[in-house]
């Protein structure tokens, strides 16, 4: 099969594969590699080194000798799902900690290991919005092309978008402001529950709902100057109350400066009023 000569290869190739004689591994052994790793040349190859190193001793490796080698290798990662905890996580901070080398290196471990793709995907989705989020509105387009880039393209050719987009991503300004916006307004709501809204801002389809003051007062803000109508939108309990706070970082800062001055356009009229 195209697995097994993919082997024979890293096998016999001196310079960048083990630089072994063929005949190490036993055709059988060969076999068992390539059955377990589900046509996956990334898995094979990789199992092919753990037999290989386990073995290093031996004048020819086996099947048997193989099946030992896996399942430690797979003890060793899958025990408790520990070791495939920690990679996930070291690939986490290493990119919250702006490391793009080490973000790299930790996804080339998960690879080898056979993680699922998609998992680490789904995760540079998620570091997209809570790590960068604002500082970045890129970082999520970049991780979801990532995504699509990889279902088009698969493995291998799809390999090096992964790549891209964590390097993208650790080299990114950081921010957890929207992070902490959702974190904080989640809470509020579960301590002050449900407030009604405010009458203004009602949707009014019907002549009763206009009678009872639906919609009354709106300001419909392409109608104002800079598109930009002071007024509340929160339920009366909490009006002025703040959940974003952004950062002075990357593309976050312009929308700290815009955000500052709608703030105290609103807080001068309300001192009009």
């Amino acid at each position: 099969s195209s697995i097994i000569s993919i082997l024979n290869r890293a096998l016999a190739d001196s310079k960048n594969g083990l630089g072994l004689d063929k005949e190490r591994l036993s055709p059988d052994a060969l076999a068992q590699i390539a059955g377990v790793s589900d046509g996956d040349a990334r898995i094979a190859l990789a199992n092919l080194e753990t037999a290989v190193l386990h073995f290093a001793g031996e004048k020819q490796i086996t099947s048997r000798d193989v099946e030992t080698a896996i399942e430690k290798k797979s003890l060793l990662y899958d025990k408790a799902g520990e070791e495939h905890f920690n990679l996930i996580s070291a690939f986490i901070k290493s990119m919250r900690g702006s490391d793009p080398d080490a973000a790299v290196y930790w996804l080339e471990r998960m690879l080898m290991a056979g993680d699922d793709p998609y998992y680490m995907l789904r995760r540079m989705i998620r570091f997209a919005t809570e790590d960068i989020g604002m500082a970045d509105p890129g970082a999520l387009t970049m991780a979801l092309n990532a995504g699509e880039s990889y279902r088009i393209l698969g493995h291998p050719e799809g390999d090096d978008v992964l790549f891209q987009a964590a390097i993208y991503l650790a080299t990114a300004p950081k921010s957890n402001a929207v992070y902490m916006a959702h974190k904080q307004v989640k809470k509020t709501i579960q301590k002050t529950g449900y407030s009604p809204v405010p009458l203004h801002i009602r949707n009014a389809p019907t002549k009763l709902m206009k009678d009872l003051d639906y919609g009354k007062g709106y300001k419909y803000a392409h109608d104002y100057k800079d598109a930009f109508a002071p007024q509340s939108f929160l339920p009366d309990t909490l009006d002025d109350r703040r959940f974003y706070f952004p950062t002075d970082r990357g593309y976050e800062k312009t929308v700290k400066q815009g955000l500052e001055t709608w703030i105290q356009l609103k807080h001068k009229m309300d001192k009009q009023s």
